[in-house]
């Protein structure tokens, strides 16, 4: 759990409670880039997804959209549901190979743990009161509960892929440990599945198959990742391409136009003034051309 503690402490996790109270009726969440977090106190909802998927929920429970996915809420029009409805946000170096990691809809009974259960009744508590600092205290504590839940997923294995399946994958978790520590180096296929202790073969077939990636595509999913996270701290583009293992920042620039379709300084121009588009994996790409 060591390895996914390093990958969880760089994410920056944001909660905005934009609903507190009874919702009666339809509701539709849009898809805004962002996930949600809805938390049902008490009352009777079904909940339905873009793909068609319901699910009725008739007992406290936390519903986690990780992703930003469209989606409804029935509530009976006579008896409502009381809820706290807050959207969030998993800023981090590794956001898409976290989130497709994820079901895109998971649902956990406040019951389930002791200090779920605990943390929602507090957050309850705010948002139902009149506190002067009360948006401030469930934002917070929303953030704390996102973290719980979290941490539930990946102590349960609710994680379906991606780099979280691997982080707890017997043999994988130790090689997606040192490519995230040590993205600088020339990682080959032989040198991976030397760490893992594994042959060539068996080595690439079993992290295409936890990962979803080829070792190389994930090497470059996460060398870009940490590039856009360095440009933003205002780094050199050479310093950042040397830090994340490229000779040159020439090298870094192909390979952000490959991925990204822009150069780097074009990238950090479009992020600081909030147009720019998020980083597609090596997965999405290929999902794009096969559209």
């Amino acid at each position: 759990m060591d390895n996914i503690a390093n990958i969880v402490r760089r994410i920056s996790l944001k909660a905005e409670v934009f609903f507190s109270g009874k919702l009666c009726g339809i509701q539709s969440f849009s898809n805004d880039e962002k996930g949600h977090l809805h938390l049902l106190k008490s009352g009777c909802l079904t909940i339905v997804m873009k793909d068609g998927t319901k699910r009725v929920i008739d007992k406290p429970s936390v519903i986690f959209i990780p992703g930003p996915v469209e989606h409804r809420i029935l509530a009976e029009q006579s008896a409502g549901a009381e809820m706290v409805c807050a959207t969030i946000s998993m800023e981090s170096a590794h956001q898409k190979l976290l989130l497709e990691a994820f079901p895109p809809l998971i649902t956990l009974a406040l019951d389930t743990e002791q200090y779920i259960g605990q943390t929602a009744q507090w957050l309850f508590d705010e948002a139902f009161s009149r506190s002067v600092t009360r948006g401030v205290m469930i934002d917070k504590l929303s953030e704390i509960f996102l973290l719980q839940v979290l941490r539930y997923i990946l102590e349960n294995d609710l994680a379906k892929g991606g780099v979280l399946a691997a982080l707890s994958h017997p043999m994988m978790a130790k090689v997606i440990s040192t490519m995230h520590n040590q993205p600088e180096v020339n990682w080959t296929v032989d040198s991976l599945a030397d760490i893992a202790a594994m042959s060539r073969s068996r080595f690439a077939a079993t992290f295409k198959s936890v990962v979803g990636l080829t070792p190389n595509d994930y090497l470059t999913d996460i060398r870009i990742a940490l590039a856009q996270e360095m440009l933003q701290d205002n780094k050199p583009v050479n310093l950042v391409a040397n830090l994340v293992g490229y000779e040159h920042g020439s090298a870094l620039a192909r390979l952000f136009r490959k991925k990204l379709g822009i150069s780097p300084k074009q990238w950090l121009k479009q992020s600081a003034s909030g147009h720019n588009e998020p980083l597609k994996t090596a997965h999405q790409l290929a999902t794009d051309k096969n559209e």
